[in-house]
Formats: C-alpha cells, sequence, structure tokens
C-alpha cells in the first residue's frame, strides 16, 4: 500500500506480493447472481488446489522515503516456493531484485552481483514470499478473511468476465501478507473473479500499507493457475 504513479512489481506478503495487469472494460452495474461470502470461498479453494501461480503486483501513491517492497513479479508453487524480481525502494530509489524462495529459504540477488546469496527479506521491506501459497497466511487467506463483502457487477479483465466483490480487509491480515504502517486500520478490498473458471484474477487492496498519514494501493494480478514451474535453490557465491 502524493501523486499517482504506477510502479511494475509479489508481496507475501508480502508480498505479498504483488506490469502486467490486464486491461480493464465494459463495465455492467447489474449485479450478478450468487452469494459474496460463497464466491470468495469458492474462489479460496480454486486458489488452494492450484499446484502454482504466476503473480503480478504493482503499487501507486508511494510516499517517498525508507525502504519497501513496490512491485514485482513471478511464480509460487507449492509447497512453500518462489522465484521472481522484486522491486524495491530503497529512500526513493527503486531497484529490482531477484529473489528465489525455497523450503524457508529466502536467497536475493542485488543489482550488479554475480550471485545469490542467502538473505532476510525483512531487510527489503517484505516477507518470505515462498508463502505466497500457503493456505492458512497466504493470498487466497485475504478472501476468507474479508468482511462486509458485497457483488457489485460485472466487468471484463482482457477476454475474460469476472465478477467483482468489495470488502473489507482487517489490517492486521494484510500486515501479515504484505506489509502495513497501521494494522488497526481495515483495507478496502476489490476482487475480480472469473466467472468460467472460478479463480481470482485481481485483487486491489488500498489502505496505509506505508505511512499511516497515506492510502495507497496495491494491485494484485494471478495467473497461469497450475503451470509447471522448476524451483530450486541456488548457487551462492
Amino acid at each position: 500500500m502524493h501523486a499517482m504513479r504506477q510502479r511494475p512489481v509479489l508481496s507475501l506478503a508480502f508480498m505479498a506480493v504483488l506490469g502486467l495487469v490486464a486491461g480493464c472494460s465494459g463495465d455492467s452495474t447489474a449485479t450478478p447472481d450468487g452469494n459474496a461470502e460463497e464466491l470468495l470461498v469458492s474462489a479460496k479453494a480454486t486458489i488452494d488446489s492450484a499446484d502454482s501461480a504466476h503473480f503480478t503486483i504493482t503499487s501507486a501513491d508511494v510516499p517517498e522515503g525508507g525502504t519497501a517492497l513496490v512491485g514485482g513479479e513471478g511464480s509460487a508453487a507449492r509447497p512453500g516456493q518462489f522465484v521472481g524480481s522484486l522491486d524495491v525502494s530503497f529512500g526513493g530509489t527503486t531497484a529490482t531484485v531477484e529473489v528465489i524462495s525455497t523450503d524457508g529459504t529466502v536467497y536475493a540477488k542485488l543489482p550488479f552481483a554475480s550471485a545469490y546469496a542467502v538473505t532476510d527479506p525483512a531487510q527489503f521491506g517484505f516477507g518470505d514470499p515462498g508463502r505466497f501459497m500457503d493456505p492458512e497466511d497466504g493470498v487466497s487467506n485475504l478472501l476468507v478473511k474479508a468482511t462486509d463483502a458485497r457483488l457489485t457487477g460485472t466487468s471484463r479483465i482482457g477476454s475474460e468476465v469476472v465478477q467483482k466483490v468489495e470488502a473489507s480487509i482487517p489490517g492486521t491480515v494484510v500486515r501479515d501478507l504484505i506489509v502495513s504502517a497501521d494494522p488497526t486500520k481495515p483495507v478496502d478490498a476489490t476482487f475480480s473473479i472469473v466467472e468460467k473458471s472460478g479463480e481470482l484474477r485481481r485483487a486491489v487492496v488500498t489502505g496505509p500499507f506505508f505511512d499511516k498519514e497515506v492510502e495507497s494501493t496495491f494491485t494484485i494480478v494471478l495467473d497461469r493457475y497450475g503451470e509447471k514451474v522448476d524451483i530450486r535453490a541456488p548457487s551462492t557465491g
């Protein structure tokens, strides 16, 4: 989670997170049939049954200063693996960090580095991205921890028709997956779920991620569910 700006991205965390965001058009004010809570539970089950997923994260309205995850792109696989690149802001300067996570160990390769090194991801402002697919505290957990869920119509993301659900997520849940400067404040969320497949395609969350006084936004896009990915611990220098 100033002037609006988009930064290509995970958290988990996170995060999570967090570009390749598909265009959206053809919004409808019609309310789709069904129950919002049931739709979120079903979308969680779809994520939890997938062996892997690809995601991108972008952020907007990120205040200057500090060290924080502002974007990323990669693939996460069960039971706890990740490979991708995360965009980290260091005092206003953004750098892309190559990241691999396997079995609870996170490896990072900084710009201009010749090899990966074991790292504590907290120093870059995010948690272990290998937790992204974790059914207990990964991205799918946002769906069932959401409150005041309501269906708000249908729209298109690319060629897909999605049902939109607006909800509120407790700040503590978002903090554990992505980041929050004030976990006492709930976060506004809009989930877009594909009608045909039941896949969560996009989650847009807005809250005090970086500064208690600034509302920032993360957009997380998930696709390529179940794609075969080979993620292994890298050689370290």
